[in-house]
């Protein structure tokens, strides 16, 4: 387990006899109470419902801090990740706790060069599907089934886990870019060496053999920022699906699949998608942006704003900040004129200045503006989640890899409060009612 420090004791009184719990204190302050051995000296059991309350692990790969907007990776300021470095050299910062130097980035970059392409059988996977399916279960299904064609961490799953970390993050922009391909029955356009990590999947997504996809530099960058804004984020629902899987021996494959699935779920994944879906429908009737607001205010109104608020977050999404500014520069640049864009401006002017918002703390979060820029940059809105995904992976390789080498990891195994019936005589079959 990463080093925890104990910073006291915090007394626990049940039917009058007193408990000594420790207290643990992390680098950053953060204090949680221990109840490892509370079901064994008490026979009691703690009850979270969602686990809004419950550190399921100690962790060294992200900090974050809602009350103070502050989100960190190995230590390092989103801000300055986000303004200054690639998507892959986050990717080995995650996987590897330190920035990479030159040598060891181009050593990275090669790896990823190397695996970029998938075994041709699992192409004719994608002709099993059918055409509206599902990106993100294709995906799912594909990264699953990796294993069969690299079974190599069976033995051993940390032995390789450098090269299956390479594959996996190497191939899954393949596997994405081709499914998309498929959905709209355009040819697979091939991985090539010469192109960026971020500028190879666009073109894997955009080219064609009638009209060749130009790979803006510009578009590169801002695609690089998003997926390094949705790298990692702590143990959230996916990130814990991932760990979970792998805490019952499930191989990285299988464990990263679960984490998609988790992932594909609309209160995670898909809440960008969801913000496109309001704007459209405030699109749609007429603008009218101040009826959604009303709407949004009647508590008997079941319409919530989307891109608003964060569970963690009680003030601004520090990715939000950077992301907003992100999408100003993008569609100036490429000069698109997104109706959306104004009925999202208009919400953000009102949110951040209404009473009713400000003390929920609803301020608009990453979701509010990436699919906006998706939108610009020719993403189609059932690819949302996983752009998503293409960006969390480096997260949940690196919190599987952190799991697996804890000697402390337990197989998970949440409790309950058993609320049925109470022990009851069997009836036989001819003798009910």
């Amino acid at each position: 387990m990463p080093d925890t420090n104990q910073s006291g004791t915090a007394e626990l009184i049940i039917d009058g006899r007193r408990y000594q719990l420790p207290i643990l204190e992390g680098v950053e302050g953060d204090r949680a109470i221990d109840i490892r051995g509370l079901l064994k000296d008490t026979g009691y059991t703690v009850f979270d419902t969602g686990y809004k309350n419950s550190a399921s692990c100690s962790s060294t790969i992200t900090y974050l801090d809602g009350n103070k907007g502050l989100l960190l990776y190995r230590g390092y300021a989103i801000e300055d990740l986000a303004a200054r470095c690639l998507f892959i050299e986050v990717a080995y910062l995650l996987l590897h706790n330190k920035l990479p130097n030159r040598e060891e980035l181009e050593s990275f970059r090669t790896l990823l060069e190397q695996h970029a392409l998938i075994h041709e059988d699992m192409i004719h996977f994608f002709d099993k599907f059918p055409p509206n399916a599902s990106p993100m279960s294709i995906l799912s299904v594909m990264v699953n089934s990796l294993h069969n064609f690299y079974p190599e961490m069976s033995d051993d799953p940390l032995k390789n886990i450098d090269m299956t970390a390479s594959r996996l993050i190497s191939k899954i922009r393949t596997i994405a870019a081709f499914s998309y391909k498929k959905s709209i029955g355009q040819p697979l356009v091939y991985p090539r060496n010469d192109l960026s990590y971020c500028g190879n999947f666009l073109n894997m997504m955009f080219d064609t053999p009638v009209r060749p996809y130009i790979v803006l530099p510009e578009v590169v960058a801002v695609l690089n920022k998003l997926l390094i804004l949705h790298a990692d984020h702590e143990q959230n629902c996916s990130t814990s699906a991932v760990r979970l899987v792998g805490s019952a021996g499930g191989n990285l494959y299988s464990s990263i699949s679960a984490g998609i699935n988790a992932l594909w779920g609309p209160l995670h994944g898909g809440a960008n998608e969801a913000v496109i879906q309001m704007l459209e429908a405030i699109h749609a009737d007429n603008n009218d942006y101040k009826k959604y607001i009303a709407k949004a205010k009647d508590r008997n109104d079941p319409f919530r704003l989307s891109g608003f608020g964060h569970r963690v977050y009680k003030t601004f999404d520090p990715r939000g900040t950077i992301i907003k500014e992100a999408c100003d520069e993008i569609l100036s640049l490429l000069n698109v004129r997104d109706p959306l864009l104004e009925i999202a401006l208009n919400l953000e002017e009102i949110v951040l200045n209404d009473p009713f918002f400000v003390d929920r703390n609803l301020y608009p979060n990453i979701d509010f503006y990436s699919g906006i820029i998706y939108r610009a940059l020719g993403i189609p809105t059932n690819m949302f989640t996983v752009m998503f995904a293409l960006g969390r992976l480096p997260g949940w390789i690196a919190q599987w890899r952190e799991m697996r080498e804890d000697p402390e990891t337990k197989i998970y195994r949440p409790r309950q409060i058993y609320i049925g019936s109470p022990p009851r005589k069997f009836v036989p079959l001819g003798e009910r009612t």
